[in-house]
């Protein structure tokens, strides 16, 4: 008679859809208001009381709905992120960082990708502005005045790019920079080419002047080819002009750009390091991979998705700084990872 009963109501519960806050609240015999507090405010209520909640939950398979909770609080406890290209390993480090922090703050990141398109990121980013509590730029192409407009509208957190006002997680060049720029000089180098990003790139033009001012601190030259596409086509079609400029090393924009200027040698029958070195920037998945594997400057791409992230709802106000985190987000600094592709400067 039991197992009908029990039978019974799983059949209603099945006809008239999902589990509801009532349900929970009637399997584990407290108020709705009790349930609501137990899975949407860990440990503000009895541990005894909160954990038998929680089986009655897991038991009906009860399902909070993010947009149901954001009727009374104005929350969705979601947090988007804006990212250029998600194919670029860039990507890869940033997404894992700040889906870690997300998942741990209880929220659920949404992601839409601009594909290099300041434009599309515009269009994006007024489309799920509406619904999530917060956004973050990640290798952004907006506009100074776009980035302005949206942190008016919204709590608004930028990766990767200095803007005023506007709260940013960005990784400390110059140690990085010092240390390629004291490993070519070792080197014999003095001859250097920066091989730029695209023209809507603020870290491009960052990366170039803190190059230019390290390198001539130590007496060397440094010249641009570019702007160039941050792709592996980008970096190819860059090889003609590398090789007229009578560089010696080479540092890219970024390591995509690096892979692509170094397959393309290798496929002209250009030595690396022989003819020139090459350098890139990041240490993405898959920069040791090649051969010979990339002279890197490292940047610590998870740890900034993840501090954005919690920056980002330390504005909402859900979250909290603490002294530590703080400190740990202030060294977030770079860092060269010597490989294959660097080597003395050749002998004119």
């Amino acid at each position: 008679m039991a197992s009908d009963a029990t039978e019974s109501t799983s059949t209603r519960r099945k006809t008239r859809g999902a589990a509801t806050i009532y349900d929970v609240a009637k399997l584990a015999g407290v108020n709705p208001s009790t349930v609501s507090r137990a899975l949407t405010q860990p440990g503000r209520i009895n541990i005894v009381t909160e954990t038998k909640i929680r089986e009655a939950a897991k038991q009906l398979k009860y399902r909070t709905n993010p947009m149901a909770r954001a009727l009374p609080t104005g929350r969705t406890n979601t947090i988007g992120l804006l990212i250029a290209d998600i194919t670029n390993p860039v990507i890869f480090g940033i997404v894992r960082g700040a889906e870690q922090a997300a998942g741990e703050l209880g929220y659920t990141l949404v992601i839409a990708e601009s594909q290099e398109s300041g434009e599309r990121e515009a269009r994006s980013a007024e489309r799920i502005q509406p619904s999530v509590d917060a956004l973050v730029l990640g290798t952004t192409r907006l506009t100074d005045e776009q980035i302005r407009e949206l942190a008016e509208a919204k709590p608004l957190v930028v990766i990767n790019r200095e803007f005023p006002g506007v709260p940013n997680v960005t990784p400390n060049l110059e140690p990085g920079i010092d240390q390629a720029l004291a490993h070519l000089e070792m080197l014999g180098h003095t001859r250097l080419v920066f091989l730029a990003g695209p023209t809507s790139s603020w870290m491009s033009r960052r990366r170039e002047e803190a190059l230019r001012t390290g390198a001539q601190r130590r007496g060397m030259t440094i010249t641009s080819i570019g702007p160039t596409e941050p792709t592996i086509d980008g970096g190819r079609g860059a090889l003609a002009r590398v090789i007229a400029s009578r560089t010696t090393a080479v540092i890219a924009y970024n390591d995509i750009m690096a892979i692509g200027l170094l397959r393309a040698a290798s496929e002209h029958g250009v030595q690396v390091p022989g003819a020139f070195s090459i350098l890139g920037f990041d240490d993405i998945f898959g920069s040791d991979f090649t051969s010979p594997a990339l002279t890197t400057v490292r940047s610590p791409l998870a740890l900034a998705g993840r501090y954005a992230v919690r920056r980002a709802l330390e504005l909402v106000g859900t979250v909290e700084r603490s002294e530590a985190e703080a400190a740990d987000a202030a060294a977030l600094e770079t860092e060269l990872v010597i490989r294959g592709s660097t080597g003395p400067a050749r002998a004119d």
